[in-house]
């Protein structure tokens, strides 16, 4: 039950703490003037975005261990037979860091098409209300309009896979055997296999720095 209500919160603030982090990092070099700077080193872009992509990914891992390990940590003085529960609050812990590191590299891309740390930041906040909240609402529209049809049966569990928030709630759901716990997308995850939800998850981020490195040779100094 804790680990479904972390994973309804983390699916919420993750993403969004990874996008304010990282919307800025292109943009606001060269809205100061340092990116032609930067490029003087003896490093290649993609060894350059790299280096801001694993400490950003530190500072974010740091940051959900803190939170979850304050969670466990109450939990376990409240309740000894809190214990069982460690490792679906592990498999939390790295799903949430291989997610915070997916939008990492979103805001990585973002940040290098707008060049302005404003355009940037305005971007981030469409991604993350259209793939975190408009996402969900949209194929909840569409699974009432089809009922029992080809969109429920087929269609509906690739578009959730293709959304790496989703694909992290599912995962975390099935493999906590929680879904009866979490509404709407529950239902969902225990008909998707998990190893479908964390191929999605594996491979999210390695597409994600992939984009923004491609747009990241696209900026000039």
């Amino acid at each position: 039950m804790t680990v479904a209500s972390l994973t309804s919160l983390s699916v919420y603030l993750v993403p969004l703490v990874a996008l304010l982090m990282s919307f800025d990092a292109v943009a606001g070099e060269v809205e100061r003037g340092t990116l032609p700077l930067l490029l003087t080193y003896p490093a290649a872009r993609v060894e350059l975005l790299a280096g801001k992509g694993l400490a950003h990914l530190a500072v974010l891992s740091l940051a959900v261990t803190a939170g979850y390990g304050s969670a466990a940590a109450a939990a376990l003085w409240t309740d000894a037979g809190a214990v069982a529960g460690l490792p679906a609050l592990w498999r939390l812990t790295w799903t949430s860091i291989l997610l915070g590191a997916t939008f990492l590299g979103t805001g990585y891309a973002l940040s290098s098409l707008s060049r302005r740390p404003s355009g940037a930041a305005g971007l981030a906040v469409g991604l993350w209300l259209g793939l975190i909240v408009l996402w969900d609402l949209g194929l909840l529209a569409a699974v009432v309009a089809d009922g029992e049809g080809v969109f429920a049966t087929a269609v509906f569990p690739k578009l959730l896979l293709a959304n790496p928030a989703d694909a992290f709630r599912l995962f975390n759901l099935a493999s906590s055997e929680a879904t009866a716990a979490a509404a709407g997308v529950g239902g969902a995850a225990a008909t998707i296999p998990p190893w479908q939800s964390a191929t999605s998850l594996f491979l999210w981020p390695v597409a994600a720095l992939a984009i923004a490195a491609a747009a990241f040779r696209r900026v000039m100094p």
